[in-house]
């Protein structure tokens, strides 16, 4: 599976958040300042030549739906940051977000309940 561009990625973050819809529904979605209709037009061939989407056409117009489901594509793009990253070990990303000062002790302990509920699964 190929990776988004950043622009890609927020026009199909779109798509997902509302399942199908037209150009136009996409352009509402997106904040100020708004792009261009033809440029999200754009975006949108894009990721259907890269079967990220499909379409069902009404005369000119097309309604556009995901083909790649988003737990899909997360799951590939964090396993590419993991084998990029962190030399492949899930170990290394953990011990990433547990050392980085920005979690709270809330957000650790948190972390510590679902490693703790998977390891009772895998027994």
């Amino acid at each position: 599976m190929k990776e988004l561009t950043k622009a890609e990625e927020q026009i199909m973050q779109i798509i997902w958040d509302i399942n199908q819809g037209f150009v136009k529904d996409i352009l509402d979605k997106i904040e100020e300042p708004k792009p261009a209709y033809n440029t999200v037009s754009t975006i949108v061939r894009i990721l259907e030549k890269k079967k990220f989407v499909g379409y069902k056409a009404y005369g000119k117009t097309h309604e556009y739906f995901p083909l790649v489901a988003k737990e899909d594509y997360r799951n590939e793009l964090m396993g590419n940051v993991v084998k990029n990253y962190f030399s492949n070990s899930f170990q290394q990303l953990v011990s990433f977000f547990a050392t980085d000062k920005q979690l709270s002790l809330k957000e650790l302990e948190e972390v510590r309940i679902l490693l703790d509920e998977e390891i009772s699964k895998q027994k």
